[in-house]
């Protein structure tokens, strides 16, 4: 088995680079209007440069031979992902891209896929773009990390959530989410778990006093909320309508929050877990999704 394994893992380095990511940095590159026309970029841009392109979805044959493995092939059938690395000590990209695979719909599964092919695409686009106006404009540090956590699998519900760290100067990290249902093979939004528009503001309300709680019993927490004592030129009011969520392992609606958006930078991103008995008169299908 370790034998199987190793010849596996040395199939899986050499995995050649695919040509049209290169082609994708170039034509980014050249559409940028503040870099110059002769300015060329491919993978031997910096002689240290190690740039690696991989991928279980690039390679039928490491994929066939991984869902061979014990609990290997459980995972490959879950989820799938792509890197694109780039590291020269100054300048550091490492971008992981989630794939989400056997799912009935494959309509709902190749359009989820292409969005999150697109989104690395131009991230690793962006990093090149910005590494190389750094260059022309005395230098710097520029570094990008995106990746994929697993908030929920069980037998219903596919919670996958997006994250991606720029450093530039300070960290700032983002966090987007899809969550699946496995039976109905369909993308659940946030209006569609409710009756009607009416959750917009009971939502609010609860993050509302959930924030002003949190503020009394840890007096290093801070959120822009009307009725305590700080001042600021704006104060959270509402939820939007597709407000950044997911669903728990416990099912219950975790919403979220991005870095700057209810609270100062040092918070970074926040989420408020929502009380099921706060939903459960305004929920469309009670007791489906949310517990």
């Amino acid at each position: 088995m370790n034998e199987k394994i190793e010849q596996m893992k040395q199939h899986y380095m050499d995995i050649p680079i695919p040509k049209e990511l290169d082609f994708i940095v170039n034509q980014a590159i050249k559409q940028n209007k503040k870099r110059k026309s002769n300015v060329k970029w491919g993978f031997a841009a910096a002689a240290a440069a190690i740039v690696f392109v991989t991928g279980i979805n690039t390679s039928p044959t490491l994929a066939h031979a991984l869902s061979e493995v014990p609990l290997v092939g459980d995972l490959v059938k879950v989820l799938t992902f792509r890197e694109y690395k780039f590291n020269d000590g100054t300048y550091k990209a490492n971008l992981e891209v989630p794939a989400i695979t056997n799912l009935d719909n494959k309509t709902l599964e190749n359009t989820l896929n292409n969005k999150y092919l697109e989104e690395g695409k131009k991230l690793y686009a962006d990093f090149m773009i910005e590494m190389e106006s750094l260059k022309e404009n005395g230098g710097g540090h520029v570094g990008v990390e995106s990746g994929y956590v697993i908030k929920t699998d069980n037998d219903h519900i596919l919670s996958v959530g997006r994250y991606v760290v720029n450093t530039v100067g300070s960290s700032s990290t983002t966090f987007k989410y899809d969550t699946i249902d496995k039976k109905k093979q369909l993308l659940i939004t946030l209006p569609s778990l409710f009756k009607d528009e009416a959750y917009i503001r009971v939502i609010s309300e609860n993050v509302k006093e959930q924030m002003k709680e949190q503020m009394k019993r840890d007096p290093q927490k801070i959120y822009w909320v009307e009725g305590v004592s700080n001042k600021v030129n704006s104060y959270f009011k509402t939820i939007t309508k597709d407000q950044n969520f997911y669903i728990n392992t416990n099912g219950q609606l975790v919403i979220s929050f991005q870095k700057y958006e209810v609270s100062p930078g040092y918070m970074g991103v926040v989420e408020f877990i929502i009380p099921t008995s706060v939903l459960s008169d305004i929920l469309t299908m009670k007791g489906e999704y949310i517990q």
